[in-house]
C-alpha cells in the first residue's frame, strides 16, 4: 500500500429523523466505519459526518400524532440515533441536522446561485391531493403499482424492484397513505431544477472512477432514458425551509438532505479551527470524497447531486459505494412499510456491538448484493468464529505464559517462517479493507486463525515438560499470542471493542507499522475472558421484545 498520507471525508446518507435506527440502518454506518477506522490506523486525516434528515411531511404528521413540535419531535430523535450510533461504536466526528443554521444559508445560497444561472424552473403541475386531510401528497405519501414493472405497493417516486423513477401520477391505481383513500388530482405550481441540462457532464462524470460498474450501468439506464427537470418544491403544510420570495412554498428534502453533507462539515469547521471548508469543497481540492449509500437512493446521487454540485462550482465526490439492502425471511427491513423491525437499542440490550459489526462483515463486500440476517446463522457465527476459534487462541497460549514464566513472553519465536507468512499476509488484508471486501478480511483472518491453532494443537504445549535448558513451551505459547495479535490487527476496524480489550491485555496498541516486529520479552496481563460466548435464547428473548 501506498505510504502517501491522505486527506478523506467520509459521509453515511442521512438517517430519517422521524423513527429509531434499526439494525437494516445500522449496515451502512458500520460498513462506512470499518472503512474509515481502517484509514485512520493508516494515520491518514479522515473525516466521518452525517446527519439527521430532519425535514418532511412524515415529520409534520408524527409530530401533530404526538401532540409536539416538529422541533422537538427532530431534537428527541436526534438524540436516540447519536446514542444508538454511539453503541455501536460509529466513530463520527460531527453528527448534525438538517435543521441547523449553516443548512439555512447553504440551502439559500444554492437556490439564489441555481436561479441566477436560469436553472429553475416554473411549471403548473396536476399533484395528488388527499381530499380528506387536505393536504398535497408527498412521493412517500402514495402507494400503488409501478408503472413499468407493474410491481404492488410502491411508492410515487421510485420502484424497489426494478428500480424504475417515475412521476406519482403515473402511478397505477394510486391510494394516499394518510387516509387509505384514492387522491385526487389537483392543479399546483412548482420549482424545477433543470437536471436535464447537466447530461453531457454526467455522461463523462459517471466514467471518471467514481463508481463501480454495477453501478455505472444503471446509472446509463437512466441517462438513456433521457432525464427529465427535478423538483425541489414542496407545498404548505410542510415542515422545512421557506423558499424565498415564494410564498407558502418549501424547499424538498430531497434538496436540502444531499447539502447537509455540505453544511455538517461547515459545523465541524466552527468545532475544530484547524479545518478549512474551502480546502475541501473547492474544485481543486486535494482531500478526497466518498459517500456511503443504499442502492434505493443511487439516481440521486449519482444523477442530481454531482449536477448540484456542478452548478455552484463545488467539487464532486471521488467514489459513491453502494450497498444493497438488508433482508430477513427474504423480506427488506423498512421502516416505513412497517414490518416488525429490530431497533438498535432493542439489539444491544441483548448482544455487544462487535458481534453485529462481525456478522454484517463476513457478509460485506463492495458489490451492490442484499444481505440476508439469518438469527440462526448469526450466532453459530459469532460463537464459531470470535468464541472457538479467535479468542481460544489467545486464552490457551495465556494460560501456559502466566503459570510457567510470569506473564512475560519469550525472547524467540518457534517458528519464525509462519510468522513471516501471516505478517505476508497483511498486505492481502489491506487490500480487501481498502476495497471494502470485508468478507474476505473476515474470511482470510479465520483461515490464520485456523491455521494458528492447528501449530499449537500439534505442538501440544500441555505435554511439554519444562526445563531450564529448553525454552520450548515458552516459544510455542509465545508464537500463538503472536499469531492472535497480528489477526486482532487485521481485524481491528470490524472489532473496535474486542481490539480495545486484546490491547489492555497485550499492553501493546494494535497497529500496522508495528506488526512486523514481534512481541518479544514483553510482560503481558493475566488473562480474563475477552468475549463472552453467544446465548441463543437471547434470540427468542429479542424477538419477544420487538414483536
Amino acid at each position: 500500500m501506498s505510504n502517501v498520507l491522505r486527506k478523506i471525508l467520509v459521509t453515511c446518507a442521512l438517517p430519517y429523523a422521524n423513527g429509531s435506527i434499526h439494525i437494516g440502518h445500522m449496515l451502512e454506518h458500520i460498513q462506512a466505519d470499518i472503512w474509515v477506522r481502517y484509514q485512520k490506523m493508516l494515520g491518514h486525516e479522515v473525516w466521518f459526518v452525517s446527519a439527521d434528515d430532519a425535514h418532511g411531511t412524515a415529520i409534520m404528521l408524527k409530530s401533530e400524532h404526538l401532540g409536539i413540535s416538529s422541533t422537538d419531535l427532530i431534537k428527541q430523535v436526534k438524540k436516540e440515533h447519536e446514542k444508538d450510533f454511539l453503541n455501536f461504536k460509529i466513530s463520527y466526528d460531527n453528527y448534525h441536522s438538517t435543521h441547523s443554521i449553516e443548512n439555512l444559508h447553504l440551502l439559500r445560497k444554492t437556490f439564489k446561485i441555481l436561479n441566477e444561472k436560469g436553472l429553475i424552473k416554473q411549471k403548473k403541475i396536476f399533484q395528488f391531493y388527499d381530499n380528506i386531510k387536505k393536504i398535497f401528497l408527498p412521493d412517500r405519501f402514495i402507494k400503488g403499482r409501478c408503472p413499468l414493472c407493474r410491481s404492488e405497493n410502491q411508492y410515487g417516486d421510485n420502484c424497489e424492484i426494478c428500480s424504475a423513477t417515475y412521476e406519482p401520477i403515473d402511478l397505477i391505481d394510486p391510494i394516499s397513505v394518510i387516509s387509505g383513500e384514492k387522491p385526487i388530482l389537483k392543479n399546483t405550481k412548482h420549482l424545477y431544477f433543470d437536471l436535464p441540462f447537466f447530461s453531457h457532464m454526467l455522461k463523462k462524470w459517471i466514467y471518471s472512477g467514481v463508481l463501480e460498474d454495477s453501478v455505472i450501468k444503471k446509472t446509463e439506464e437512466w441517462l438513456k432514458e433521457g432525464l427529465k427537470s427535478w423538483g425541489i418544491s414542496r407545498d404548505a403544510p410542510y415542515f422545512g425551509f421557506k423558499i424565498p420570495k415564494f410564498p407558502k412554498k418549501y424547499f424538498y428534502v430531497w434538496l436540502d438532505a444531499p447539502l447537509g453533507y455540505i453544511s455538517t462539515f461547515k459545523n465541524l469547521c466552527y468545532k475544530n479551527k484547524k479545518l478549512n471548508f474551502d480546502k475541501l469543497w473547492n474544485k481543486k481540492s486535494n482531500y478526497e470524497l466518498y459517500h456511503f449509500i443504499g442502492k434505493d437512493i443511487i439516481y440521486f446521487h449519482t444523477l442530481f447531486w454531482p449536477s448540484i454540485l456542478e452548478a455552484v462550482s463545488l467539487r464532486k465526490p471521488n467514489g459513491i459505494f453502494v450497498h444493497g439492502y438488508v433482508t430477513m425471511n427474504g423480506i427488506k427491513l423498512s421502516k416505513s412499510r412497517n414490518i416488525k423491525l429490530i431497533k438498535a437499542r432493542d439489539w444491544i440490550k441483548f448482544f455487544d456491538s462487535d458481534s453485529l459489526r462481525y456478522y454484517y462483515a463476513t457478509k460485506l463486500s463492495n458489490k451492490i448484493s442484499d444481505i440476508e440476517i439469518n438469527l440462526e446463522d448469526f450466532v453459530q457465527k459469532i460463537n464459531s468464529d470470535i468464541v472457538n476459534k479467535l479468542v481460544n487462541l489467545a486464552s490457551r497460549s495465556a494460560g501456559f505464559i502466566e503459570k510457567y514464566f510470569n506473564g512475560y513472553l519469550s525472547n524467540e519465536l518457534s517458528d519464525i517462517e509462519l510468522y513471516k507468512y501471516f505478517i505476508n499476509k497483511s498486505f492481502i488484508i489491506q487490500n480487501f479493507l481498502e476495497n471494502r471486501e470485508f468478507h474476505s478480511v473476515t474470511r482470510e483472518s479465520m483461515r490464520l486463525i485456523d491455521m494458528a491453532n492447528k501449530y499449537i494443537n500439534e505442538k501440544q504445549p500441555w505435554k511439554i515438560k519444562i526445563t531450564k535448558k529448553d525454552n520450548k513451551l515458552h516459544e510455542i505459547c509465545t508464537m500463538g499470542i503472536n499469531l492472535f495479535r497480528i489477526v486482532m490487527v487485521f481485524l481491528k476496524p470490524i472489532l473496535p471493542d474486542l481490539a480495545s480489550k486484546t490491547e489492555s491485555f497485550l499492553i501493546s496498541n494494535l497497529t500496522w507499522k508495528d506488526i512486523k516486529k514481534p512481541l518479544l520479552c514483553h510482560k503481558i496481563k493475566k488473562f480474563s475472558p475477552l468475549y463472552e460466548r453467544i446465548n441463543s435464547k437471547k434470540i427468542n428473548e429479542l424477538i419477544h421484545l420487538c414483536n
